[in-house]
């Protein structure tokens, strides 16, 4: 009845359907974890005419960010400047050699342009250094070479020792023990005792003397084994020896406060010197903890001695234990594109100096004059600055043969004409202009940076000096290293350039 009763309910479908499948999410991949390449450092190579080279470290690269190189980790040698650090120089990316930092020293002045400077040797590329191989000796440390058989001992001085004392007297019956017994000990080793005369000897001969010596062909249980006696004392002054050795070498191994030895500080380009460099006294510099002395300049500024004088060379330099390796960036051009390029750039730095003087001179209060009244109005000619010093790099910072050119050059202008009126302008300042442009879609210069200043005008607009092309960051694209001088003092800044403009990466007078 009760089945009968179901029969004419309606069951909806919804209830027999079969069980939604839990949805199974497919996997994601992670995205790799990007290798910490460690430190990088940037500095540049001062390499005078005489061929000596120091470095001057500008900027490190930490985790992304960068520090100011001459003040990280610096307890008491920055990290840029440790001992056995390889820097390699370059030029428009191509390497030029190897400097391998031996000492760090710091600048006694207060305001010192380079507060750390670090000395070494340079090595150029192409050149082998001056290696010590290993030489073949005629005989192995410890074989006696004569007739005997070899036998290997502790120490070899105590087979050198061994005729002196025991196989003497069974050679010639002589005393001839009794050198060795009156030989002064030397420093290097331990004295050694020696019996009176007329005792027993116990040690085959060395007790003996030139008056109490025993007769030629006598022999005693001692005398018998005269080399054995010897070997044993010898053994045990090696062991001696080696001892007191190890413990003044470990006692003279000074204390390191830089934190190298510790397991979690990074580690930059690695090396060891070719040769020994001696420590010179560089005047203005002293090492750290050093009294600085009237032969170093006191706390006076750097001054060039007569070796030092002449052109000195600014290279940039890298040091990287785990970066990328040195890649050109050198630009070629075709044939006439670079006097081409040469004339736009020309005229876009007279126009920025135009537009530089025209600011200039309606920030200026000039008292009005009397004018007198003519009926014809002259058009008055733009200024035409003059140009000297001029110079222009174009560099292929992305690897897409398009050029970043910079244009640098120094501009005056001319002395006024005869009965001209007082501009208020001096025509006695140098003006310092700076371009960088790049090649836009209609193959125009696209200005991406333009600097033009005068010496009053440096905390505007600071002069830049270029310094070269240079992977600050280590990914295979160039950035611009340039020299800033401004009212706060000569410094070091890295940009970057793009399409539209030059980013700033690190700036050592304003550091973030």
């Amino acid at each position: 009845m009760a089945l009968g009763g179901l029969a004419g309910v309606v069951v909806p479908t919804s209830v027999w359907a079969q069980e939604p499948r839990p949805e199974i999410t497919p996997g994601q991949r992670k995205p790799p974890k990007k290798k910490d390449a460690g430190p990088r450092a940037v500095a540049v190579l001062q390499m005078s005419a005489n061929g000596k080279a120091s470095v001057v470290p500008i900027a490190i690269l930490i985790n992304g960010k960068f520090y100011d190189a001459t003040a990280y980790k610096a307890d008491p040698v920055p990290m840029a400047l440790e001992q056995g650090t390889v820097y390699e120089g370059e030029r428009t990316g191509n390497s030029l050699g190897l400097f391998t930092v031996n000492s760090a020293l710091k600048a006694t002045a207060v305001n010192a342009e380079t507060p750390w400077i670090g000395t070494g040797v340079w090595l150029p590329t192409g050149s082998e250094g001056a290696s010590k191989g290993m030489k073949a000796e005629s005989a192995p440390k410890g074989i006696e070479r004569s007739d005997e058989p070899p036998r290997l001992t502790k120490n070899p001085d105590a087979t050198k020792r061994e005729p002196e004392g025991g196989s003497a007297p069974a050679a010639s019956g002589a005393p001839g023990s009794s050198a060795p017994a009156a030989k002064a000990p030397s420093g290097d080793e331990p004295p050694r005792l020696s019996k009176p005369a007329g005792s027993t000897p116990d040690s085959g001969g060395a007790g003996q003397s030139g008056s109490g010596a025993p007769a030629a062909g006598q022999s005693s249980p001692s005398s018998s084994t005269p080399s054995i006696a010897v070997d044993t004392k010898g053994d045990k002054s090696a062991d001696a020896k080696d001892g007191e050795k190890k413990s003044d070498a470990a006692a003279n191994v000074p204390a390191s406060d830089s934190g190298a030895a510790e397991g979690n500080r990074p580690k930059l380009r690695r090396g060891k010197p070719e040769t020994s460099f001696a420590d010179e006294e560089v005047p203005g510099y002293s090492r750290p903890g050093a009294t600085p002395s009237t032969k170093q300049g006191g706390n006076g500024p750097l001054v060039a001695t007569a070796a030092q004088k002449g052109p000195v060379q600014i290279v940039p330099a890298i040091s990287d234990a785990s970066g990328p390796d040195p890649r050109s960036y050198t630009f070629e051009w075709l044939k006439g594109e670079e006097d081409d390029r040469r004339k736009e750039m020309t005229s876009m730095a007279k126009e920025q100096l135009r537009a530089y003087l025209a600011a200039r001179a309606k920030a200026q209060i000039v008292p009005k004059t009397a004018v007198p009244h003519t009926t014809h109005i002259v058009a008055k000619k733009p200024v035409e600055p003059i140009l000297s010093d001029v110079q222009m790099v174009a560099y292929d910072l992305w690897t897409s043969n398009q050029p970043v050119i910079v244009y640098s050059a120094t501009a005056q202008l001319p002395p006024p004409a005869p009965g001209a009126p007082q501009s208020a302008v001096q025509n006695d300042l140098q003006y310092s202009i700076l371009l960088v442009a790049y090649p836009d879609t209609y193959n125009g210069l696209h200005k991406i940076y333009a600097g033009v200043t005068d010496r009053f005008h440096l905390d505007i607009t600071p002069r830049l000096e270029l310094i070269d092309a240079v992977d600050a960051d280590g990914d295979n694209r160039g950035e611009l290293l340039f020299r800033e001088t401004s009212d706060a003092g000569t410094g070091w800044v890295i940009y970057r350039a793009t399409a539209d403009r030059l980013w700033k990466m690190y700036d050592s007078l304003n550091p973030e």
